[in-house]
């Protein structure tokens, strides 16, 4: 059970739900509620796509070019560990991405799905945490389904996005942003550490 949490920490905290209100409601906020909703539906479903083509093909894709595993959970946990500092620091999401969207005009698919929802950290999730080598058939499907749970909660808050931004505004949504970077952070430097154990043989991490 624990284990599930955690994978579900882990997504929540990179695709970041809450920070995605603001960013879709000043990207729709042209768009009478019937087309909002439509939006709302196609930033998810070409999300829901895009983090499942990693989850089935982005460990092949890696065994491909020859890198390994571990080495790319190093990297990637070196990589969502900056990410996460700029969720912390940094400008948080909502207000890095809202800028974006004030200047494009496919709301759906940029910046809702990509990079705000399917995020750079979610696709590295959607590879590290379903791993050949580490997770049966079984185990990634739960975990597959688990993101897809965190995806029917952002599209569920996205569709009550307008009374979820009364109740939070945009400076909510930032704070919560950085507690999630924080979170994140911490994920991160597990990551590098197991990446590292793995990589170089050690004795595994005991926590």
């Amino acid at each position: 059970m624990n284990e599930y949490f955690s994978v579900f920490i882990f997504f929540f905290a990179v695709i970041d739900p809450i920070g995605t209100i603001p960013v879709f409601m000043t990207a729709t906020q042209h768009f009478d509620e019937k087309m909002k909703q439509k939006i709302a539906l196609q930033a998810i479903g070409v999300s829901a796509l895009i983090l499942l083509f990693f989850v089935i093909a982005g460990e092949y894709i890696l065994f491909w070019i020859g890198i390994p595993l571990s080495a790319f959970q190093i990297a990637g946990g070196i990589v969502l560990f900056l990410f996460a500092l700029t969720m912390v620091f940094g400008v948080s999401k909502p207000e890095e991405e809202i800028k974006m969207s004030l200047s494009s005009a496919e709301t759906a698919v940029f910046p809702l799905a990509i990079p705000s929802i399917a995020s750079p950290g979610a696709m590295l999730a959607a590879v590290l945490l379903t791993e050949n080598n580490r997770f049966g058939i079984m185990e990634q499907l739960q975990t597959a389904g688990i993101m897809l749970l965190v995806l029917l909660i952002v599209l569920v808050l996205l569709l009550m996005a307008t009374h979820m931004h009364r109740f939070i505004g945009i400076s909510g949504a930032s704070i919560i942003s950085r507690i999630m970077g924080l979170i994140l952070s911490s994920l991160a430097v597990a990551n590098i550490l197991e990446g590292i154990t793995v990589y170089f043989a050690l004795p595994s991490l005991s926590f």
